[in-house]
């Protein structure tokens, strides 16, 4: 990390993540928003039917490595200025990149709808979220897909995150996100999407490969544990996602939970893997999945405090 002092690097980590859970989302001028609006125009001007893999990969430098060099030299700067202004700088990237408040005001909405009965309402916040059809949805299909994406972006908006945060500082963090973000834009399989968005695909795995393992160690860790580990293990090959298969296997155990099969998007069933073993999803296991995420996070600041104290201690003997 930018930051010298292991500890340093924890109290902005923290500080971070309460920044995100007091005020959560910027709800005016938000940068994932404004970079969203740029990848959408670039997209626009340089996915041409005749565009091809390179074409991708210049719209991904294009979109990601200004904004990061941005961050790096303002990052730079504020240290050279203050001691107390770079470690702001570094509390204040962290904050509009986590998305730990957000994931639980979406999901927790869906959850109170189907408690209260209201499926129209259910149905409406759930399709916020979610791509797949949502108009007919029961209340188990509604909880299954909100308790899949808590569980999915757990690790995109929250450890994976974390992870670049305490390996690379504040800049790390604006380049997973932003990397994440053209991913969920551009990575798909499909005719548009398919050489243009390849290149931003193949970097988010790359990027996700061990936060994604993480996050399915500590799902099982403060789940079922060792059903969490077997269905992570028989599973999560046969997920079309390198990254999702463990998080969602694991996540699934550790909660006990019967996930994946049937979905329906644009109209069309897909039949997916299933993921877990147990009962069928309800609006309390939303919730369930909801603390998950968050004992998880909590669970991260703890090891990363042992380790900085650990090795502060060990600099120092």
């Amino acid at each position: 990390m930018l930051m010298q002092d292991g500890l340093a690097m924890v109290l902005c980590l923290l500080l971070g993540i309460l920044l995100d859970v007091g005020l959560g989302e910027a709800s005016k001028f938000h940068p994932l928003v404004g970079f969203g609006n740029l990848a959408n125009a670039l997209e626009r001007r340089l996915n041409t039917p005749t565009a091809s893999r390179w074409t991708g990969a210049v719209a991904w430098c294009l979109a990601v490595l200004p904004l990061v060099a941005l961050s790096l030299l303002g990052l730079v700067l504020a240290q050279r200025f203050s001691l107390w202004l770079a470690p702001v700088l570094h509390i204040v990237l962290l904050y509009f990149c986590l998305g730990l408040r957000s994931l639980h005001e979406h999901n927790a909405a869906i959850a109170s709808a189907l408690q209260a009965g209201d499926l129209p309402e259910a149905r409406k916040r759930t399709s916020y979220i979610v791509s797949r059809d949502t108009q007919d949805a029961d209340e188990a299909y509604l909880a299954k897909a909100s308790v899949e994406s808590v569980l999915e972006n757990g690790c995109d908006a929250v450890f994976a995150t974390l992870f670049w945060f305490i390996l690379l500082g504040g800049a790390g963090a604006v380049l997973y996100r932003l990397v994440n973000t053209l991913d969920a834009m551009w990575g798909y399989r499909s005719t548009r999407f398919l050489r243009f968005g390849c290149v931003a695909a193949r970097i988010d795995d790359v990027m996700n490969w061990i936060p994604a393992r993480l996050t399915a160690c500590t799902y099982a860790v403060l789940g079922k544990t060792r059903l969490a580990w077997q269905c992570w293990q028989r599973q999560a090959p046969s997920w079309p996602s390198p990254n999702a298969g463990p998080v969602m296997a694991a996540g699934a155990g550790a909660l006990g939970l019967a996930l994946g099969g049937s979905a329906s998007y644009d109209g069309v069933a897909e039949m997916r893997p299933l993921l877990g073993e147990g009962d069928t999803a309800k609006a309390a296991d939303i919730l369930r999945a909801l603390q998950l995420v968050k004992g998880g996070a909590a669970l991260w600041c703890e090891i990363a405090l042992m380790a900085a104290l650990f090795l502060g201690g060990v600099i120092h003997a």
